[in-house]
């Protein structure tokens, strides 16, 4: 089964959790080819802080952690 995504909001909310799940790769010691990775991508969008705060926050922004009052 096949989904096509075709508003910006969903396309550009699927970028994010891949980015996420990229983040959380490279925090288990894979490294990206190409040499752009998912940590640097996040910080040229504004994000600030080291791999895994900028992984947590993330993952609470998109709903996939959550955040423990």
């Amino acid at each position: 089964m096949s989904t096509m995504l075709t508003d910006p909001n969903q396309i550009e909310h699927y970028r994010m959790i891949v980015l996420w799940r990229g983040l959380g790769l490279e925090l288990q010691g894979m490294k990206m080819s190409r040499g752009v990775s998912c940590y640097k991508t996040l910080k040229g969008m504004g994000m600030k802080g080291t791999k895994a705060q900028i992984h947590t926050e993330l993952g609470k922004l998109l709903g996939k952690i959550p955040e423990i009052v």
